[in-house]
């Protein structure tokens, strides 16, 4: 299956108060594994950058000025997305823009129907949490150290990592192929060593805590203390 994680920029919050695009960056996944295939582009807006919108993302209306308009770009954008499914988050916002750049070429819109929304993903599977894109990275482990200011293929390439993890991490796209040999004979022999690098925990410690008191609960004959470390 092959799917486009996807992020833009813009000139503001809003394309029909004339609002622009300004950055695409697509990465490229396929059966849920990043192929290293990209698509990044800047475009002139063909008006200024507010100051509100360069404090997000560091685009001059200067550094704009010699970039190709998103016209000379849409086909080519286009063909490297053909049928595939588009992941984004916060989905409405980056398809108001991209629809309403494709519309003003002449070149139809993107259905919302082959759109994944990994924002109303993590609102579903971590109810009540908060949601950014920053958030879900702490929450995963994921490294964002890059992110000083929003880009639009470091902000696809991070998702690409986060959106792994909402769909089960990386478990989902392992195959028999790649266990050894040597793994396969200790499992069979039902001796399993420990893993070459220990796993991310995930656990907060607000919630070790809450879990450390309902055992004190328990009292002192209560099963749990047997397994307690």
């Amino acid at each position: 299956m092959r799917e486009i994680i996807l992020d833009t920029e813009t000139t503001g919050l809003d394309p029909n108060e004339g609002h622009r695009l300004v950055e695409i960056g697509c990465v490229e996944m396929i059966d849920r594994m990043p192929t290293g295939n990209t698509w990044h582009k800047y475009f002139n807006p063909e008006r200024d950058v507010p100051v509100e919108a360069f404090n997000v993302h560091g685009l001059s209306s200067e550094f704009l000025s010699d970039k190709p308009l998103f016209a000379a770009l849409a086909k080519e954008f286009v063909e490297f997305v053909g049928e595939a499914h588009l992941v984004i988050h916060n989905a409405g916002f980056d398809m108001r823009f991209l629809n309403a750049e494709l519309k003003r070429v002449n070149l139809g819109i993107l259905p919302m129907d082959r759109v994944v929304d990994t924002l109303a993903m993590a609102r579903r599977k971590h109810p009540g949490a908060p949601a950014s894109l920053d958030q879900l990275c702490q929450r995963y482990g994921i490294d964002n150290s890059k992110r000083v200011k929003h880009g639009a293929l470091l902000d696809a390439e991070i998702l690409a990592e986060v959106y792994i993890e909402l769909t089960g991490g990386r478990q989902t796209a392992l195959s028999l192929a790649s266990i050894s040999a040597a793994a396969v004979a200790r499992a069979a022999a039902g001796k399993i060593g420990p893993r070459p690098q220990p796993l991310t925990p995930r656990i907060h410690p607000e919630e070790l805590a809450a879990h450390e008191a309902f055992i004190a609960s328990l009292g002192e004959n209560a099963l749990w203390k047997k397994y307690a470390v």
